[in-house]
């Protein structure tokens, strides 16, 4: 969809703010952009809608060298959101989203519909903000506004420079949730500007590295985190990019331990006999619909007689869906105090899977570092864990 070849920006100074640029960005794809001050990144999205225009090289969208196409035809062609919004204040949130559509020549109720349509996909009920203004708005709420009216008359290219850093951590962290959610549902070609790696990795199909003028690195996050290509590179990830990496690690099938299973309505004694067979000190509890209940203790099974698992069965609140990533899970973990949490396919009605352990997640960490490093799968990746190593120095 994007594609620049070899493209170098020079000003009259001497300065070069990008050399000899060449990458490109698939149909659908959300590309971040990351690096400090000064490196080029946002100069680079500018030469996209011809704001900045490149010294050399050329650079293309969907196919067509956009230096053919006249810059304001091109711009209505790509939405573009920027940190402070730049609403305008004098007009309502819904006309403000209906801007461009307006441009374009739709009819007044059009634009109007695919306006209240844009803030009703952003979270913000047409009915409520629409006749607002701008000062009328939180900081977040505007960012939405921005969003939509980017998106309002369906550009196949989405420009973001640094669409989240006006507002505080919590506020951005949710706006980051709530346009990921977007993304998966409209699949917009994105080139997304930040300066904060963490953000880059968690929105981010693929990361685009920036030293001075030039890409240090072009890859999905989790090879960014666990392969950095330059020393530069692994200076600014961090030397706390394993846990970063925990973010865009997902848990999988292959991940989890699968300890007895009981159901709610058991004897209690085939509860004991099974635990006492498996050597555990605990078993998974079911109901009849094979949903998660809880869990029991072998404990309780041994000092009970009689009944069923129902009256000794203990609630499990410490759980998540496969595909949550490992830090999802880590803060479970720590959030509940547990020692595993449940793992559950949302898909297929809240089927149990198995169970999440710390020595599990830590071997599902290093099994995704060895699977990048060796271009495999993590099932193909053999890691000694953590419990099998405690196990044979006690031996």
């Amino acid at each position: 969809m994007i594609r620049f070849e070899h493209v170098t920006k020079r000003y009259e100074d001497g300065t070069t703010a990008v050399d000899d640029l060449s990458f490109e960005v698939a149909e659908g794809e959300l590309v971040t952009l990351v690096g400090p001050s000064g490196c080029g990144k946002t100069t680079t999205m500018k030469m996209v809608n011809r704001l900045i225009e490149p010294t050399e090289g050329r650079i293309f969208l969907d196919g067509d060298d956009i230096s053919a196409i006249d810059p304001v035809r091109l711009r209505r062609r790509i939405g573009y959101v920027i940190q402070q919004v730049g609403l305008f204040p004098h007009r309502t949130v819904l006309e403000n989203t209906a801007t461009v559509p307006h441009l374009l020549g739709w009819k007044r109720g059009k634009g109007r519909a695919r306006a209240a349509e844009l803030l009703d996909l952003v979270g913000l009920d047409p009915s409520v903000f629409g006749d607002r203004y701008p000062e009328q708005l939180s900081g977040g709420q505007r960012q939405r506004v921005g969003v939509a009216r980017a998106l309002a008359a369906d550009p196949p290219v989405l420009l973001m420079d640094e669409p989240f850093g006006a507002v505080d951590p919590v506020v951005r962290e949710r706006l980051q949730n709530e346009f990921l959610r977007l993304q998966a549902q409209v699949r917009k070609t994105v080139l997304l500007v930040t300066h904060d790696i963490e953000e880059a990795v968690r929105l981010g199909d693929r990361i685009a590295v920036y030293g001075q003028g030039s890409i240090e690195q072009f890859d999905p996050p989790a090879t960014v985190l666990g392969a950095p290509a330059t020393p530069y590179v692994a200076d600014f990830v961090g030397a706390d990019r394993g846990l970063k990496r925990l973010s865009v690690t997902p848990v999988e099938e292959g991940d989890l331990d699968h300890p007895p299973v009981v159901h709610l309505d058991d004897p209690l004694d085939t509860a004991t006999a099974r635990l006492r067979a498996q050597g555990a000190r605990w078993a998974v509890v079911l109901d009849g619909q094979e949903h998660l209940h809880g869990w029991i203790p072998a404990g309780e099974t041994d000092s009970a007689t009689g009944g069923t698992v129902r009256e000794h069965a203990r609630r499990m609140e410490a759980r998540l869906p496969v595909g949550a990533s490992l830090k999802q899970a880590f803060a479970t973990m720590l959030q509940h105090d547990a020692g595993w949490i449940a793992v559950i396919d949302e898909e297929e009605t809240g089927r149990f899977l198995g169970v999440l352990t710390p020595a599990r997640l830590h071997e599902a960490l290093r099994r995704s570092v060895g699977a990048d490093g060796r271009d495999v799968s993590r099932a193909e990746v053999d890691v000694e864990s953590v419990a099998g190593i405690a196990g044979r120095e006690a031996s």
